[in-house]
């Protein structure tokens, strides 16, 4: 936007007269000024465009910066910065007060009180409110009101210009105003780390800037205490590791702090007296990755040592009686596999695609409902658990709905200390779960109840820390039925043959030149083709041949989010295809409008969404700066902001599908994804696709990701804790 004159750089003073646009996030605002008389010369309202921390109708403005001509909205004043004050003057006070900023004060009582107290209001308010009772029918209850309401916004006032004087965003600021009221001052002086720990949105970079702009020396053991921390939180974020050796720890500490390691040792050994760390021989856990572990391991030999409270299935007769109900005959794998569930208290059923897990999971939940069983199926995921409904023809939720979140407490309802009341549970797509989520299930578990693991292992891991479907198995304390023969596989199966063939490490076979398939392969090398590609097929071809909707029913999945063809280039291109214009609303560089396909990217327990979910936005209210979303027939209003939590959908990456199914996959694949090129990645992506998969690369990615070593085995210790607790030798 914006066009900006040669004038040179000026100030400009007035009072708010309206607040036409602000994006709480950034801070970004447009307001109209009325400029002091006699330094401007005129009464004309000034547009004033620019960044402040907060601002009130009525409050005194300085703003620093310069005139510009914009083409669509004519002269404005274009502010570098922006600094506003309490009004002094009686109008500006009768404004302030009747804008609706205080509760129980409007515009009659707003005149009331300034002709009572005239230029002395502002000082009253804040020294003396017991006084407003000297008002015509201002009672005790409305002086209280006006008292609460008046600190409250006079301390979220000074806190949010604190905030901004040591860089702090707006929408982040109100965060820490909302998580520490009238303390966050005092908080942040004190220790500004605690934010990177309390405040969603705040890592430990954001909160060592704060720290070492207010002055907190870079060897400081607060720093130190923090930093090692950020470190094992990173490690566990993009590694997936529970733990990191003492030695390990120390060398990443010291590169990305510059703080010795005799300061990194002391700063450890206080770190693990606050009980933020957990020291095990050379390995260092953070406690909570320590905790869920332990608790894993406790609940599950519990479990399996535990007889269940119903009577023993006669396993022969029930496999029998389930090949009849379901008009089947299973494979010799198959009966098998259900035989061991079956007759196991905690088992695991793991193999790829088309080798009949969901066939098992639907035979074996049709015994247990036949057996008048409470059985309870659940997936980590609302795509996943939607899908394992529909194949099975049994109600399935998501691990998060079932343990049910109580937003009063911020605790789940079902834990250890209340129970679920169940008999069977049947987990799918096992292999998304974190030790933390795995540790909150566990824990709500009834010791009696039978548990049963379906997944693949060939998958990416969880998004979290931990490994956990992967090291049950490994530690082998349960019994684990591996299929590997493949019954997807007639003349259009090829998305599942090729699902092998990448495990295996070979290339993908391809159908004959003008052949029917559901897989198919175009080469291309250079970036602007691919995206060309992409478009083409998701808007015109794939509708054209196939009849898909290329709303609904057409996902593309990339390795990254950044570049040429990562998801936030590739959105904005889809978006501008499928749906270029309507009622906006904007965060940030991004538009969200009636339509778009968005995605959950936090937890959020109060909105029952969960990391992952996607829907459709079916209303865009510009004006009051919020949204509706549908997820699964669900509607979830968003105000402005909270649309942080959101991003459009219409490409994501291969580590946010997992757990999902979609129509038709669209994967893009590159040499620039090099870093990120794996078979389990290629795998993964592939596998989302339900009736046609497009991969659009080149062979040379491909050959990258068949031949690249495996990602390095997650540092864990879960396995061997299974082992030694249920003396498995």
């Amino acid at each position: 936007m914006n066009s900006a004159t040669n004038r040179p750089f000026e100030q400009l003073s007035g009072s708010v007269d309206a607040i036409h646009f602000r994006n709480e996030e950034t801070g970004y605002t447009v307001l109209s000024v009325l400029p002091v008389a006699e330094v401007q010369g005129d009464k004309r309202r000034i547009t004033v465009v620019g960044k402040c921390a907060t601002v009130w109708i009525g409050e005194e403005l300085t703003a620093e910066g310069r005139w510009i001509e914009d083409p669509r909205f004519g002269k404005q004043f274009k502010a570098d910065t922006i600094t506003c004050i309490t009004p002094t003057s009686i109008e500006g006070i009768r404004r302030f007060l009747a804008s609706g900023l205080i509760r129980g004060i409007g515009p009659i009582l707003a005149d009331a009180i300034v002709k009572r107290f005239g230029s002395d209001t502002i000082h009253i308010l804040d020294t003396r409110p017991d006084r407003l009772r000297e008002v015509p029918k201002v009672g005790r209850k409305k002086c209280d009101m006006i008292r609460k309401s008046w600190s409250e916004q006079r301390q979220s006032h000074e806190t949010m210009i604190f905030l901004q004087a040591q860089g702090i965003g707006t929408g982040i600021a109100a965060r820490i105003w909302r998580r520490y009221g009238a303390d966050a001052i005092a908080i942040v002086k004190r220790n500004p780390y605690r934010l990177a720990e309390d405040v969603r949105g705040i890592g430990f970079l954001t909160a060592d800037q704060i720290a070492l702009r207010m002055g907190i020396a870079k060897d400081s053991e607060l720093r130190a205490e923090a930093g090692l921390l950020h470190c094992l939180k990173r490690a566990a974020d993009e590694q997936g590791f529970v733990y990191l050796r003492q030695s390990e720890l120390f060398l990443a500490a010291n590169e990305a702090l510059d703080i010795p390691v005799e300061k990194l040792a002391t700063a450890l050994e206080a770190d693990a007296e606050r009980g933020v760390v957990t020291l095990e021989e050379d390995r260092v856990y953070l406690a909570e990755h320590f905790a869920d572990e332990q608790m894993i391991v406790e609940r599950l030999a519990k479990l399996i040592q535990t007889k269940p409270k119903f009577r023993p299935i006669l396993a022969d007769k029930a496999v029998a009686w389930a090949e009849e109900q379901m008009k089947i005959s299973l494979a010799s794998a198959q009966w098998k596999a259900l035989l061991t569930a079956l007759e196991s208290k905690v088992s695991v059923i793991t193999g790829g695609p088309g080798v009949g897990k969901t066939t098992i999971i639907k035979a074996l939940a049709s015994v247990y409902h036949a057996r008048k069983l409470r059985l309870f199926l659940a997936a980590p995921t609302g795509r996943a658990a939607k899908r394992m409904s529909e194949s099975t023809g049994f109600p399935a939720t998501t691990l998060h709905r079932l343990l049910k979140y109580q937003p009063q407490t911020g605790k789940f309802l079902y834990s250890l200390e209340n129970r679920f009341q169940g008999d069977v549970f049947i987990v799918d797509e096992s292999s998304m779960l974190d030790a933390t989520l795995t540790r909150q299930f566990l824990s709500a578990l009834p010791d009696e109840a039978v548990l049963i693991f379906v997944g693949d292992t060939d998958q990416l891991p969880s998004v979290g820390a931990g490994n956990v479907l992967a090291d049950i198995i490994t530690s082998g304390v349960v019994p684990c039925s591996h299929l590997t023969t493949i019954f997807r596989q007639d003349a259009s199966g090829m998305i599942v043959r090729n699902a092998h063939r990448v495990n295996r490490g070979e290339a993908f076979e391809v159908p004959p030149t003008g052949a029917v398939s559901d897989f198919y392969f175009t080469e291309a090398q250079d970036p602007q083709k691919i995206q060309d590609l992409l478009l083409r097929f998701m808007v015109e071809r794939i509708p054209a041949k196939f009849h898909f909707d290329p709303l609904n029913d057409v996902q593309v999945l990339t390795p990254m989010r950044r570049g040429e063809l990562g998801t936030d280039r590739l959105n904005a291109l889809i978006q501008a295809r499928l749906n270029p214009s309507g009622e906006t609303l904007w965060r940030g560089n991004t538009p969200f409008r009636k339509g778009d396909r968005v995605m959950q990217i936090a937890n959020n327990y109060d909105k029952d969404v969960f990391n992952g979910d996607i829907g459709l936005i079916q209303m865009v209210d510009s004006e009051a700066r919020s949204l509706v979303v549908c997820f699964e027939g669900r509607f979830v209003e968003y105000q402005a902001e909270e649309l942080e939590e959101l991003v459009l959908a219409y490409a994501t990456s291969i580590h946010k599908s997992q757990g999902s199914e979609y129509p038709v996959v669209i994967v893009l694949m590159h040499t620039q994804h090099f870093k990120l090129l794996r078979k389990n990645l290629i795998y993964t992506a592939i596998t989302r696709g339900k009736k046609l998969v497009i991969v659009i690369g080149s062979s040379k990615a491909l050959w990258i990701a068949l031949h690249a070593e495996a990602d390095s085995v997650r540092q864990t210790t879960l396995s061997i804790r299974l082992k030694n607790r249920l003396d498995v030798h």
